[in-house]
């Protein structure tokens, strides 16, 4: 080597590791993406049954009911991309401390569990009721949901009341740490130069509730408009003055976050620069930053700001919240997807092809974003969501 006056130990004609392909794909977009939704349906249940809004009384269980679908289908999208799912049960076997993904196990499957008695109690009454009118085998099943009890009284329906506050309680920081962990997985891997800030946890958690609670606007104009029942404008108001304040912290984080990455004119920023001025040019630069935040913003402000009523007011939040539901999940996409799509030797960038078919493409991930809503359905014809049978009725007046 010295004869052609290369020092000992050089490298000769090395080629830099390029990705071959992006690793995590669509399934890990929608895992955030759904677990987020679980998240913004629980906080949105929590403003009446933990801070007595009572605008969004009519809806506090119905966004519970929701988290709770959309809860069981949060690590659906991990078990299609692990290579063998048959071993998921090993993350609760074979615990370790210091992997996010196994106390993400224990994380999720509590708040799952959380979920299920915070129904069970709302809905006892309910269960109580149905268990004493039906006969045969769904009288078995009722008093097996009701625990084989029977009666329900005032101090029933009182300790209830107070359990159900409590579990709330609880469950607000627990949904918290749910989806603020996912965005501690993403920000702790300093590798890549997208992904390495301490703002992802909440960038994170504040996308989950503003996609939650517009989730839960969507759902519940459609549902209204289903059934043929009159809309509560008080409520769609709060609806989108809550949602709107959401979103402008979300955006303020997201502005801060690219913001002192370029102030900073770090190595990273020599990477990240090229990557949202190329690849990311439409989806992060025109998509997230631009149309799908700036037109939200507009739409929900002047409905917030200005006295808009009735159809004018429902159409106007729809618009808003459809345009909010792809917002984040074009930056869930723009996360995960975008910070793969610079190469390890961070010279050059992969390339991203979507696939249909595909073990983990668009079909795939279509399929799973269905589940819960189809779930919801189906818990909604054994259980009264929006009668409002539960702990919280009120005894009916006498006519005059």
């Amino acid at each position: 080597m010295e004869a052609f006056g290369l020092p000992d130990g050089a490298l000769v004609n090395y080629i830099f590791p390029n990705n071959a392909h992006v690793t995590w794909s669509i399934m890990i977009v929608i895992y955030p993406y759904i677990t987020g939704l679980v998240a913004g349906a629980f906080v949105l249940s929590s403003m009446y049954h933990v801070f007595g809004v009572k605008e969004f009384k009519p809806i506090a269980n119905f966004a519970l009911v929701a988290a709770f679908s959309f809860g069981l289908f949060a690590a659906m999208p991990l078990l299609v991309h692990l290579g063998q799912p048959q071993r998921a049960y090993q993350i609760y076997t074979t615990p370790h401390t210091t992997s996010a993904m196994s106390i993400f196990g224990y994380v999720y499957s509590s708040y799952l569990v959380l979920l299920m008695i915070e129904i069970w109690v709302i809905y006892r009454k309910v269960f109580i009721e149905k268990a004493n009118e039906a006969a045969g085998n769904m009288a078995i099943f009722w008093k097996i949901l009701c625990l084989g009890i029977t009666t329900y009284n005032p101090e029933s329906a009182a300790f209830d009341k107070k359990l159900a506050k409590f579990l709330a309680g609880i469950g607000i920081p627990w949904a918290c740490l749910l989806h603020g962990y996912v965005g501690f997985v993403f920000g702790s891997v300093k590798a890549v130069a997208w992904w390495a800030t301490a703002l992802q946890p909440f960038i994170f958690l504040s996308s989950a509730i503003v996609s939650g609670i517009a989730m839960m606007f969507l759902m519940y104009s459609f549902i209204m408009w289903r059934r043929g029942q009159g809309y509560d404008y008080v409520l769609i108001k709060k609806f989108i003055i809550t949602l709107w304040m959401a979103f402008i912290l979300d955006y303020a984080l997201e502005i801060l976050e690219i913001t002192f990455v370029s102030y900073e004119q770090g190595a990273h920023w020599a990477v990240i620069k090229p990557l949202l001025m190329g690849p990311l040019y439409n989806s992060y630069v025109l998509g997230q930053m631009g149309f799908l935040s700036l037109g939200p913003i507009l739409v929900l402000g002047i409905v917030s700001l200005l006295d808009i009523r009735d159809k004018a007011l429902l159409y106007l939040g729809n618009l808003g919240s459809l345009m909010l539901i792809f917002q984040v999940l074009v930056m869930r996409f723009n996360v995960v997807v975008g910070g793969q799509l610079i190469s390890k030797s961070e010279r050059g960038f992969v390339h991203y092809e979507f696939e249909f078919f595909a073990k983990e493409g668009l079909l795939t991930a279509g399929t799973i974003m269905v589940a819960p809503f189809v779930t919801y359905y189906v818990i909604s014809r054994f259980i009264p969501i929006f009668e409002g049978k539960s702990m919280d009725t009120e005894p009916k007046r006498a006519q005059m």
